[in-house]
């Protein structure tokens, strides 16, 4: 209601409750009251069936790439039986390759987790000229094939390389051997452990580690009281990660293996030879180790970041 007292023009608000409806005014009140009941949608929420949609092109994404050919592989290794896998597990050149990869998977893993500590550790607690260029070669391995990594090695190591004649000379085998399999594991391995450590030691800074060097403590016992204990769970996953990367391996540990059967085969080289030599089964049934190792790696990365989280 607008009126004018002494001059001045006014404006009277119509009211918004119930109770301070206006009387007489049915269709007012009515409209007032569904007003209150109404509640506003949330206009950040997707209507049903795009919700739908989505979730059921994710299932069927992952069952059509990942759960379908795993069960295809378990289920190919046990076509002739458990007896029949059981055999083909126990091949002399499968252990051979069992074996050949256990250890290349060792060396890299202990190198890599010296290695990754110390980058992240120079990295993230020091100023020093070439630390970009230090972060690039780290994320090295991630745009070069592992083919090319391999390559890389033979023209190094290899009979006709810079340094064959030498090693030649030398009697000492790098190339078609486990240290030019466990050079070239390395090498497509190495960023994981320091690409886990590295974004969460920046996070966490350098304090701790200066108030337990203000108080007498030693650089090594702070490493190992302050540290360690603050970046348990990310090495941890880092060295998970390149454990199943460096036992999986395929390209650039074939390039430096040399194929030869039941001396530097690994199981990855060794599914291929098998089934290059129609032995499906028994390449199958060394696959299912490999997706086994898969499956185990995806649970020990879920408790990881569990017990992360809750810490």
């Amino acid at each position: 209601m607008v009126g004018d007292s002494h001059g001045e023009t006014y404006l009277s608000v119509l009211p918004t409750t119930r109770d301070e409806t206006l009387p007489h005014d049915g269709a007012n009140a009515r409209a007032v009251d569904l007003a209150l009941r109404v509640q506003p949608a949330d206009v950040r929420a997707d209507p049903a069936w795009v919700r739908r949609t989505i979730i059921t092109v994710s299932i069927a994404f992952l069952s059509l790439f990942i759960v379908l050919p795993l069960v295809n592989v378990f289920g190919q290794a046990l076509s002739k039986g458990v007896t029949a896998y059981i055999s083909a597990l126990a091949d002399p050149d499968t252990l051979a390759a069992i074996r050949l990869t256990l250890a290349a998977a060792a060396i890299s893993v202990a190198l890599n987790l010296v290695f990754g500590v110390i980058a992240a550790w120079a990295i993230t607690k020091f100023e020093f000229v070439g630390k970009n260029l230090l972060i690039t070669l780290i994320d090295l391995p991630f745009s070069v094939s592992p083919v090319i990594a391999g390559l890389v090695f033979v023209l190094l190591f290899g009979l006709q390389g810079w340094f064959g004649g030498w090693l030649s000379a030398h009697d000492v085998k790098i190339i078609f051997a486990l240290p030019g399999i466990a050079l070239a594991t390395i090498f497509v391995t190495f960023p994981f452990i320091a690409r886990e450590l590295i974004p969460l030691m920046q996070e966490q800074g350098s304090e701790e580690e200066e108030a337990a060097l203000s108080l007498g403590a030693s650089g090594l016992r702070t490493f190992f009281r302050v540290t360690l204990p603050n970046v348990k769970w990310a090495l941890l996953y880092g060295v998970l990660l390149c454990n199943a990367r460096a036992m999986g391996e395929f390209g650039a540990v074939s390039v430096v293996s040399g194929h030869i059967r039941g001396q530097t085969n690994t199981m990855p080289l060794h599914v291929e030879v098998l089934y290059d030599g129609y032995q499906s089964t028994a390449a199958f049934a060394v696959a299912s180790l490999l997706a086994l190792l898969a499956l185990v790696t995806l649970i020990a990365k879920a408790a990881l970041e569990s017990r992360g989280a809750e810490e």
